[in-house]
C-alpha cells in the first residue's frame, strides 16, 4: 500500500512592509511630534511674556529721555552724535561686526568660570559701555577735564547702540523662532537691561540724573498702562 504523500508546509512568509526599525522609527516620529509641541508651545509662552514686557520698554524710554532732559543739552547732543555716528556707519559704510565678536569673546574669558552664562552674558551685557564706565571713574580721579567725558559719551552711545543692533540681529535670524517669541521676549529684555544699566552709569556721572527716579517712573508708567488694559478689557461697561 502506497503512502500518501502531505503537500510539504512552507515557512510563513515574512512580511515585506515591516523592517526591524520600524518600531525605533515610529517612536522616533512619537518623540519628534511630543518635541516639536513642546517647542511650540514654549515659543507662545515667550511671545505672550514678550508682549507683556512692551510697556516696560515704553516707560523705561520715557523715564531715561526725562532723566537725560535734565542734563546739560550739548553733553545730551554729544551722546546722541555717537549713537548716530554708530548707525551711520553701519547702514551707509561698514558693518563693525568684529567689534562685536570680540566683546562677545571678552565676555566669554570673564564668565568662563560659570559656564552656562557665558551665551547669556553676550547677549544680556554692553561690554564695551560698562568698560567706558569704568575707565571714565578710574580716570576721573586725576584727570578733570572735560574732554574726557564728551569722548566717554561719544563712545557710550556708540558702543550701547552697537551692541542693541547686533544682539537684535542674531537673536532675529535664529531659525525654529515660532512667532517670534525669541525675538520678542528676548530683545525687550535685553532693551530694558541696557536702558537700566545706561541709566545707572549716568546717575554715578550726573547728579542732574537720578536712577531711583528712572526706576519709579518706568514701574509708574508700565502700571497705568496694565491697569488701563485690564479696565478697557474687563470693567468696562
Amino acid at each position: 500500500m502506497a503512502k500518501k504523500e502531505f503537500p510539504e508546509k512552507k515557512p510563513p512568509k515574512e512580511r515585506k512592509d515591516l523592517s526591524p526599525h520600524e518600531p525605533a522609527n515610529i517612536a522616533g516620529n512619537f518623540s519628534s511630534r511630543v518635541s516639536g509641541l513642546f517647542s511650540k508651545s514654549f515659543g507662545v509662552i515667550k511671545f505672550i511674556l514678550g508682549v507683556l514686557f512692551l510697556p516696560f520698554v515704553f516707560s523705561s524710554v520715557v523715564s531715561f529721555l526725562n532723566e537725560f532732559n535734565l542734563v546739560n543739552k550739548d553733553l545730551q547732543g554729544i551722546f546722541w552724535n555717537g549713537a548716530i555716528f554708530f548707525l551711520a556707519v553701519y547702514l551707509f559704510i561698514w558693518e563693525p561686526a568684529a567689534i562685536y565678536n570680540k566683546g562677545h569673546k571678552l565676555l566669554e574669558i570673564m564668565f568662563s568660570f560659570f559656564k552656562p552664562m557665558i551665551n547669556v552674558a553676550s547677549f544680556l551685557l554692553p561690554i564695551y559701555t560698562i568698560l567706558f564706565f569704568i575707565i571714565y571713574g578710574l580716570l576721573s580721579l586725576g584727570i578733570k577735564s572735560g574732554w574726557l567725558l564728551e569722548y566717554t559719551l561719544f563712545l557710550v552711545g556708540f558702543s550701547v547702540v552697537l551692541h542693541l543692533v547686533f544682539s537684535a540681529k542674531t537673536i532675529r535670524t535664529k531659525k525654529g523662532d515660532f512667532l517670534k517669541g525669541n525675538y520678542i521676549f528676548g530683545f525687550s529684555f535685553i532693551f530694558i537691561l541696557n536702558l537700566a544699566l545706561l541709566a545707572f552709569g549716568f546717575s554715578l556721572i550726573f547728579k542732574e540724573f537720578s536712577f531711583v527716579n528712572f526706576c519709579n517712573i518706568s514701574f509708574t508708567i508700565a502700571r497705568n498702562i496694565f491697569y488701563a488694559a485690564f479696565k478697557q478689557l474687563f470693567l468696562f461697561k
